[in-house]
Protein backbone atom coordinates (compact mmCIF):
# COMPACT_ATOMS: atom_id res chain seq x y z
CA UNK A 1 0.00 0.00 0.00
CA UNK A 2 1.68 3.72 -1.12
CA UNK A 3 -0.54 6.23 0.54
CA UNK A 4 0.71 10.31 -0.25
CA UNK A 5 0.35 12.83 2.59
CA UNK A 6 -1.27 15.75 1.80
CA UNK A 7 -4.26 15.49 1.97
CA UNK A 8 -3.41 13.82 5.86
CA UNK A 9 -6.15 11.83 5.58
CA UNK A 10 -5.26 9.44 2.95
CA UNK A 11 -2.19 8.43 5.37
CA UNK A 12 -4.78 7.29 7.39
CA UNK A 13 -6.59 5.15 4.94
CA UNK A 14 -3.25 4.40 4.08
CA UNK A 15 -2.68 2.87 7.62
CA UNK A 16 -5.71 1.28 8.02
CA UNK A 17 -5.54 -0.27 4.10
CA UNK A 18 -2.27 -1.89 4.92
CA UNK A 19 -3.50 -3.38 8.47
CA UNK A 20 -6.79 -4.72 7.38
CA UNK A 21 -5.29 -6.13 4.15
CA UNK A 22 -2.11 -7.44 6.26
CA UNK A 23 -0.07 -5.97 3.90
CA UNK A 24 3.12 -3.78 4.20
CA UNK A 25 2.51 0.24 3.79
CA UNK A 26 4.85 3.07 2.68
CA UNK A 27 3.34 6.61 3.52
CA UNK A 28 5.04 9.41 0.95
CA UNK A 29 5.15 13.04 2.50
CA UNK A 30 5.01 15.93 0.27
CA UNK A 31 4.12 18.32 3.11
CA UNK A 32 4.43 18.44 6.90
CA UNK A 33 1.13 18.40 7.83
CA UNK A 34 0.18 19.79 10.17
CA UNK A 35 3.29 21.71 10.70
CA UNK A 36 1.92 23.72 7.65
CA UNK A 37 -1.53 23.86 8.77
CA UNK A 38 0.50 25.86 11.64
CA UNK A 39 2.27 27.88 9.50
CA UNK A 40 -0.37 29.68 7.76
CA UNK A 41 -2.80 29.50 10.64
CA UNK A 42 -5.54 27.81 9.41
CA UNK A 43 -5.88 26.01 12.71
CA UNK A 44 -5.39 28.37 16.02
CA UNK A 45 -6.24 25.69 18.31
CA UNK A 46 -3.28 24.11 20.19
CA UNK A 47 -5.11 21.25 21.38
CA UNK A 48 -6.43 19.94 17.39
CA UNK A 49 -2.96 20.68 17.05
CA UNK A 50 -1.24 18.46 19.31
CA UNK A 51 -3.90 15.71 18.87
CA UNK A 52 -2.99 16.11 14.74
CA UNK A 53 1.01 15.98 15.65
CA UNK A 54 0.48 12.44 17.77
CA UNK A 55 -1.48 11.11 14.79
CA UNK A 56 1.46 12.82 12.81
CA UNK A 57 3.95 10.38 14.71
CA UNK A 58 1.67 7.36 15.17
CA UNK A 59 1.58 7.35 11.45
CA UNK A 60 5.68 7.69 11.02
CA UNK A 61 6.11 4.72 13.51
CA UNK A 62 3.27 2.82 11.92
CA UNK A 63 4.55 3.00 8.00
CA UNK A 64 6.91 0.33 6.82
CA UNK A 65 8.81 3.11 5.02
CA UNK A 66 8.41 6.78 4.62
CA UNK A 67 9.09 8.65 1.49
CA UNK A 68 10.02 12.30 1.67
CA UNK A 69 10.61 14.99 -1.16
CA UNK A 70 13.19 16.91 0.17
CA UNK A 71 16.21 16.25 2.27
CA UNK A 72 14.89 19.22 5.18
CA UNK A 73 11.95 16.80 5.47
CA UNK A 74 14.07 13.59 6.34
CA UNK A 75 15.88 15.89 8.77
CA UNK A 76 12.76 16.80 10.50
CA UNK A 77 11.53 13.46 10.79
CA UNK A 78 13.88 12.09 11.86
CA UNK A 79 15.11 14.71 14.70
CA UNK A 80 11.32 13.58 16.10
CA UNK A 81 12.50 9.88 16.67
CA UNK A 82 12.22 8.21 13.70
CA UNK A 83 15.29 6.39 12.35
CA UNK A 84 16.79 7.72 9.32
CA UNK A 85 17.15 4.45 7.80
CA UNK A 86 13.63 4.26 7.47
CA UNK A 87 13.27 7.65 5.44
CA UNK A 88 13.85 7.20 1.52
CA UNK A 89 14.10 11.01 -0.05
CA UNK A 90 12.67 11.12 -3.30
CA UNK A 91 12.18 14.46 -4.61
CA UNK A 92 9.81 16.04 -7.23
CA UNK A 93 10.74 16.41 -10.79
CA UNK A 94 9.76 17.01 -14.16
CA UNK A 95 8.86 15.13 -17.20
CA UNK A 96 11.31 16.50 -19.95
CA UNK A 97 8.66 15.49 -22.79
CA UNK A 98 6.10 17.40 -21.86
CA UNK A 99 7.71 20.96 -21.11
CA UNK A 100 9.67 21.17 -24.16
CA UNK A 101 11.63 25.03 -24.96
CA UNK A 102 9.28 26.73 -27.40
CA UNK A 103 8.51 30.14 -28.57
CA UNK A 104 5.93 31.93 -26.97
CA UNK A 105 2.29 31.69 -27.58
CA UNK A 106 1.15 34.27 -29.97
CA UNK A 107 -2.55 33.37 -29.84
CA UNK A 108 -2.20 33.84 -25.61
CA UNK A 109 -0.17 37.38 -25.86
CA UNK A 110 -2.85 38.45 -28.46
CA UNK A 111 -5.71 37.13 -26.77
CA UNK A 112 -4.43 39.00 -22.85
CA UNK A 113 -3.09 42.03 -24.72
CA UNK A 114 0.69 40.96 -23.66
CA UNK A 115 2.41 41.57 -26.70
CA UNK A 116 5.56 43.23 -26.12
CA UNK A 117 5.60 42.73 -22.52
CA UNK A 118 8.02 41.34 -20.10
CA UNK A 119 6.06 38.91 -18.31
CA UNK A 120 6.55 38.04 -14.76
CA UNK A 121 4.28 34.47 -14.50
CA UNK A 122 2.78 32.81 -11.69
CA UNK A 123 1.21 29.42 -12.09
CA UNK A 124 -0.42 27.35 -9.59
CA UNK A 125 -2.21 27.20 -6.38
CA UNK A 126 -3.93 30.88 -5.01
CA UNK A 127 -3.22 29.29 -1.38
CA UNK A 128 -2.58 30.41 1.82
CA UNK A 129 1.15 29.87 2.02
CA UNK A 130 2.08 31.55 -0.96
CA UNK A 131 1.52 35.39 0.09
CA UNK A 132 -0.03 36.93 -3.55
CA UNK A 133 -1.45 39.74 -1.73
CA UNK A 134 2.62 40.89 -1.17
CA UNK A 135 3.14 40.54 -4.66
CA UNK A 136 0.62 42.08 -5.58
CA UNK A 137 1.39 45.27 -3.08
CA UNK A 138 4.76 45.27 -4.60
CA UNK A 139 3.42 45.11 -8.28
CA UNK A 140 1.78 48.71 -7.55
CA UNK A 141 5.23 50.23 -7.00
CA UNK A 142 6.10 49.13 -10.46
CA UNK A 143 7.34 51.86 -12.88
CA UNK A 144 8.55 49.94 -15.56
CA UNK A 145 5.63 49.84 -18.08
CA UNK A 146 6.66 46.67 -19.93
CA UNK A 147 6.34 44.36 -16.92
CA UNK A 148 3.60 42.95 -16.17
CA UNK A 149 2.06 40.09 -13.52
CA UNK A 150 0.22 37.45 -15.16
CA UNK A 151 -1.45 34.85 -12.57
CA UNK A 152 -3.24 31.73 -13.29
CA UNK A 153 -5.01 28.81 -11.35
CA UNK A 154 -7.24 29.02 -8.10
CA UNK A 155 -7.35 28.61 -4.65
CA UNK A 156 -8.65 29.70 -0.87
CA UNK A 157 -7.41 33.40 -1.39
CA UNK A 158 -8.23 33.79 -5.37
CA UNK A 159 -11.73 35.78 -4.74
CA UNK A 160 -9.75 38.05 -2.07
CA UNK A 161 -6.81 38.44 -4.47
CA UNK A 162 -9.14 39.58 -7.29
CA UNK A 163 -10.71 42.00 -4.72
CA UNK A 164 -7.21 43.29 -3.76
CA UNK A 165 -6.60 44.09 -7.77
CA UNK A 166 -9.70 45.78 -8.08
CA UNK A 167 -8.65 48.01 -5.03
CA UNK A 168 -5.34 49.20 -5.88
CA UNK A 169 -6.27 49.85 -9.47
CA UNK A 170 -3.63 47.60 -10.75
CA UNK A 171 -2.99 47.62 -14.85
CA UNK A 172 0.24 45.75 -14.74
CA UNK A 173 -1.66 42.79 -13.38
CA UNK A 174 -4.01 39.91 -15.32
CA UNK A 175 -5.06 37.25 -13.15
CA UNK A 176 -6.68 34.22 -15.16
CA UNK A 177 -8.44 31.06 -14.34
CA UNK A 178 -6.45 27.83 -13.21
CA UNK A 179 -6.19 25.60 -16.60
CA UNK A 180 -5.56 22.08 -17.35
CA UNK A 181 -2.58 20.23 -16.59
CA UNK A 182 -2.43 19.92 -20.80
CA UNK A 183 -2.42 23.64 -21.27
CA UNK A 184 0.07 24.71 -18.63
CA UNK A 185 2.64 24.71 -21.48
CA UNK A 186 1.07 27.01 -23.72
CA UNK A 187 0.97 29.74 -20.53
CA UNK A 188 4.32 28.93 -19.45
CA UNK A 189 5.78 29.93 -22.83
CA UNK A 190 4.43 33.64 -22.81
CA UNK A 191 6.45 33.82 -19.43
CA UNK A 192 9.79 35.52 -19.40
CA UNK A 193 10.58 34.85 -15.56
CA UNK A 194 8.54 32.44 -13.50
CA UNK A 195 7.59 33.26 -10.16
CA UNK A 196 7.94 31.11 -6.83
CA UNK A 197 6.94 32.64 -3.47
CA UNK A 198 5.94 31.88 -0.30
CA UNK A 199 5.56 33.24 3.24
CA UNK A 200 8.34 34.36 5.37
CA UNK A 201 8.37 31.39 7.44
CA UNK A 202 10.64 28.58 8.80
CA UNK A 203 8.44 26.05 7.84
CA UNK A 204 8.57 26.95 4.16
CA UNK A 205 12.52 26.38 4.20
CA UNK A 206 11.96 22.86 4.05
CA UNK A 207 9.50 23.19 0.82
CA UNK A 208 10.94 22.64 -3.01
CA UNK A 209 7.66 23.73 -5.08
CA UNK A 210 7.63 21.25 -7.77
CA UNK A 211 6.16 23.88 -10.48
CA UNK A 212 10.47 25.13 -10.22
CA UNK A 213 11.11 22.40 -12.44
CA UNK A 214 8.37 22.90 -14.84
CA UNK A 215 9.22 26.24 -15.77
CA UNK A 216 12.40 25.60 -15.63
CA UNK A 217 12.79 22.60 -18.43
CA UNK A 218 10.89 25.37 -20.37
CA UNK A 219 13.64 27.79 -19.81
CA UNK A 220 12.06 30.43 -17.47
CA UNK A 221 14.48 31.79 -15.23
CA UNK A 222 12.77 31.15 -11.59
CA UNK A 223 12.02 34.25 -9.10
CA UNK A 224 11.97 32.59 -5.86
CA UNK A 225 10.89 34.16 -2.74
CA UNK A 226 11.42 30.84 -0.62
CA UNK A 227 14.52 30.17 1.67
CA UNK A 228 16.28 26.95 2.61
CA UNK A 229 16.56 23.90 0.67
CA UNK A 230 14.99 25.11 -2.60
CA UNK A 231 17.04 28.47 -3.03
CA UNK A 232 20.12 26.20 -2.75
CA UNK A 233 18.75 24.31 -5.46
CA UNK A 234 18.30 27.38 -7.57
CA UNK A 235 21.27 28.79 -6.85
CA UNK A 236 23.64 26.04 -6.96
CA UNK A 237 22.54 25.75 -10.63
CA UNK A 238 21.78 29.20 -11.50
CA UNK A 239 18.49 28.88 -12.32
CA UNK A 240 17.14 32.32 -11.15
CA UNK A 241 17.46 34.73 -8.46
CA UNK A 242 15.99 34.74 -4.99
CA UNK A 243 14.79 37.16 -2.89
CA UNK A 244 13.87 37.47 0.66
CA UNK A 245 10.20 36.45 1.32
CA UNK A 246 7.81 39.46 1.88
CA UNK A 247 10.38 42.07 1.65
CA UNK A 248 9.21 44.70 -1.10
CA UNK A 249 12.86 46.08 -1.88
CA UNK A 250 14.66 43.25 -2.37
CA UNK A 251 11.90 41.86 -4.70
CA UNK A 252 11.79 44.90 -6.63
CA UNK A 253 15.45 44.72 -7.03
CA UNK A 254 16.02 41.27 -8.07
CA UNK A 255 13.02 41.74 -10.72
CA UNK A 256 14.64 44.76 -11.71
CA UNK A 257 17.77 42.54 -12.54
CA UNK A 258 16.38 39.87 -14.43
CA UNK A 259 14.88 42.73 -16.57
CA UNK A 260 17.55 44.89 -17.44
CA UNK A 261 21.02 42.72 -17.17
CA UNK A 262 20.52 40.59 -20.03
CA UNK A 263 23.60 38.49 -19.21
CA UNK A 264 22.42 37.78 -16.09
CA UNK A 265 18.76 36.87 -17.53
CA UNK A 266 20.85 34.60 -19.85
CA UNK A 267 22.64 33.12 -17.72
CA UNK A 268 19.65 32.07 -15.49
CA UNK A 269 18.07 30.74 -18.87
CA UNK A 270 20.72 28.14 -19.13
CA UNK A 271 20.52 27.12 -15.29
CA UNK A 272 16.84 26.41 -15.46
CA UNK A 273 17.33 24.02 -18.62
CA UNK A 274 20.26 22.67 -16.59
CA UNK A 275 18.98 22.03 -13.40
CA UNK A 276 15.34 20.46 -15.12
CA UNK A 277 18.12 17.87 -16.52
CA UNK A 278 19.01 17.08 -13.08
CA UNK A 279 16.06 16.82 -11.78
CA UNK A 280 14.63 14.41 -14.65
CA UNK A 281 11.03 12.66 -13.18
CA UNK A 282 11.87 9.13 -14.82
CA UNK A 283 15.31 8.86 -12.92
CA UNK A 284 13.19 9.81 -9.49
CA UNK A 285 10.30 7.09 -10.55
CA UNK A 286 12.76 4.38 -10.57
CA UNK A 287 14.18 5.06 -7.20
CA UNK A 288 10.71 5.29 -6.01
CA UNK A 289 10.05 2.09 -7.79
CA UNK A 290 13.20 0.55 -5.91
CA UNK A 291 12.08 1.76 -2.40
CA UNK A 292 8.14 0.14 -3.42
CA UNK A 293 10.03 -3.22 -4.42
CA UNK A 294 12.53 -3.37 -1.61
CA UNK A 295 9.43 -3.30 0.90
CA UNK A 296 7.53 -5.70 -0.93
CA UNK A 297 10.36 -8.08 -0.30
CA UNK A 298 9.71 -8.38 3.02
CA UNK A 299 6.21 -10.31 2.40
CA UNK A 300 6.65 -11.85 -1.44
CA UNK A 301 9.03 -13.62 -3.58
CA UNK A 302 7.87 -13.57 -6.54
CA UNK A 303 10.11 -14.33 -9.04
CA UNK A 304 8.85 -11.80 -11.72
CA UNK A 305 9.41 -9.28 -8.85
CA UNK A 306 12.73 -9.99 -8.43
CA UNK A 307 13.34 -10.04 -12.07
CA UNK A 308 11.78 -6.53 -12.31
CA UNK A 309 14.00 -4.88 -9.44
CA UNK A 310 17.19 -6.33 -11.23
CA UNK A 311 16.61 -4.83 -14.53
CA UNK A 312 16.26 -1.68 -12.59
CA UNK A 313 19.56 -1.68 -10.89
CA UNK A 314 21.12 -3.09 -14.39
CA UNK A 315 19.44 -0.56 -16.08
CA UNK A 316 20.76 2.23 -13.72
CA UNK A 317 24.23 0.77 -14.11
CA UNK A 318 24.35 0.60 -17.45
CA UNK A 319 23.40 4.49 -17.72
Amino acid sequence: IVATSPQFFTAIAGYFSGLFKRKPWIMEVRDLWPESIKAVDAIKHERVINFLEKIELFLYRKADRIVVVTDAFKENISRRGISKAKIDVVKNGVVLRNYPERPKSKALLSKHDLEGKFIVGYLGTHGLAHKLYFILDSAKAVTDEEIHFVFVGSGANKENLLRQKEALQLTNVTMLPAVSKAETKEYISIFDVALVPLRKNETFKTVIPSKIFENAAMGKPILLGIEGECKQIIEEHGAGVCFEPENESDFLKKLTLLKEQPETYHNCKSGALTMARVFNRHEFAIKLLKVILSVAFKTSIDPAMKSEFANLNKRKETK
